[in-house]
């Protein structure tokens, strides 16, 4: 029994060289990238509760729109991992043509949004419980904060379409080191520019949001220039821009995977938004705490979120290449190793827990109600780790339809109505509330474990 478990779910050395030289660089990357957010968190939130919560509501926002972005450029490239697969760089070319369209249409219609509508959407976020004074300071933080925010979504679109495409030729140790080349310069100009040091004025909120677009640029601009200058190993960049042809065929077959995987991590996005929003209506201490718990959460959830990515890497690359029976050894493996390295990763954030909220200038009922919501996503990541590599491994087949049901029909039909009707309409503490929002994730999970299981995930979507 026990060799039969080892055969099915545990790898041999070889195997765990391989994933680990593939996901440690993203898991490297967004480490630091979310260390960097962190660092720009704490500062913030040591200026008053009032602008930390301001960073925190625009922030959602921002969120939904990266996570849009990375639908946009996820659904291409699940063609583009199996056209690399068989060595087809010219069908790599028009899925980089394709996620180059899509992640401009989506950037324009975002920085419209965010500019005339700013107040709107920030107002979603404000109860009428708080007093006037913290509803103005808040809200006049926030839209500070957005004002700038709005133009960082053009370094992050295109080093994302980039990255993307790196990143599916198994060259992960260039966006890492993009984000490593953007992280002194953040943390300086954050030190610099929010407190006022060297002689500069004291910034603020705006501050952190000049650091953050400088940084972003950055970024970005290192994957782009590394691509263009490394012709050799990014055939598919050679003549890219030469028009923007793309064969029909090839379009209408993107389009029809992509449409329900962008839906989907929009809506999923804009669910987990609504989801804050709906916690939000008992009060900024809420609100605050969220943040301070969303900022560790993001922390550590970067570590089974780049897992859940690689097998999107490495199972659909075999897919493309033919070797079914190979892509499902692989897959469980994969699942196997995720969930077992985020149940060590909760038992680290349980004692951080503890300690982390008081970094934050702000009350001790919000750093006590921080060291809950931690502690309660602390012993949830599991779950998510699970149901996080069920998701990618049906997207690497391309069933974004079956995508599309288990995440954002989930988030809509179960986890939103839930929290809506809690928060709303009983008088439910709010960490019960959370707790049970939050393990509401068992019913994902087994969804996953089902269709996974089902094995209709396995197909070669390239000709």
């Amino acid at each position: 029994m026990l060799e039969k478990f080892k055969k099915k779910f545990v790898g041999d050395r070889n195997f765990y060289i391989y994933v680990i030289g593939i996901v440690v660089p993203m898991i490297l990357q967004n480490v630091v990238t979310n260390f960097v957010s962190l660092l720009d968190n704490i500062m913030v939130g040591r200026i008053g509760t009032e602008q930390m919560s301001g960073v925190a509501i625009v922030n959602q926002f921002i969120f939904v729109f990266n996570i849009s972005i990375f639908g946009a450029v996820s659904g291409p490239g699940i063609f583009g991992s199996q056209y690399y697969g068989k060595k087809d760089y010219e069908g790599q070319r028009y899925t980089f043509r394709f996620r180059v369209l899509i992640g401009a249409i989506i950037m324009g219609i975002a920085i419209i949004l965010f500019k005339f509508r700013d107040v709107q959407l920030i107002s979603l976020y404000l109860t009428e419980s708080e007093s006037a004074g913290d509803i103005a300071l808040t809200l006049a933080s926030a839209r500070e904060y957005l004002a700038i925010m709005l133009w960082c979504t053009i370094p992050f679109t295109f080093g994302q379409i980039y990255s993307s495409v790196v990143r599916e030729c198994e060259e992960t140790k260039i966006p890492m080191i993009a984000a490593f080349s953007a992280v002194g310069v953040n943390l300086i100009l954050d030190y610099t520019l929010i407190f006022g040091k060297f002689g500069f004025p004291v910034m603020g909120v705006r501050g952190a949001a000049v650091a953050t677009v400088i940084a972003k640029t950055i970024e970005a601009l290192v994957v782009i220039i590394w691509v263009h200058t490394h012709k050799d190993k990014n055939c598919y960049i050679i003549g890219a821009y030469r028009g923007f042809k793309i064969p029909w065929n090839l379009v209408k077959a993107i389009a029809v995977k992509s449409a329900p995987l962008m839906l989907n991590e929009f809506l999923w996005a804009y669910g987990m938004a609504m989801t804050n929003q709906c916690y939000s209506v008992r009060g900024l201490n809420v609100v605050a705490a969220q943040n301070i718990c969303g900022t560790m959460t993001n922390l550590f959830g970067v570590i089974y979120l780049q897992l859940g990515a690689s097998i999107s890497i490495i199972v659909g690359q075999r897919l493309g290449a033919g070797r079914l029976k190979e892509a499902k050894d692989y897959d469980n493996k994969l699942i196997a190793f995720s969930v077992g390295v985020c149940v060590c990763v909760a038992a680290i954030m349980l004692p951080v827990a503890q300690v982390f909220p008081y970094l934050y200038n702000t009350q001790d009922d919000i750093r006590m109600l921080a060291t809950t919501f931690i502690t309660i996503q602390a012993c949830v990541m599991p779950l998510w780790s699970f149901s996080n590599a069920c998701y990618f491994t049906l997207r690497s087949g391309g069933n974004t339809l079956i995508t599309f049901v288990f995440d954002s029909v989930f988030t809509w039909v179960v986890m939103i109505p839930l929290v809506f009707t809690l928060t709303k309409f009983t008088l439910l503490p709010i960490v019960l509330i959370f707790f049970i929002v939050n393990f509401s994730e068992i019913i994902k999970v087994t969804m996953g474990y089902i269709m996974v299981k089902s094995n209709k995930w396995m197909n070669t979507i390239v000709e």
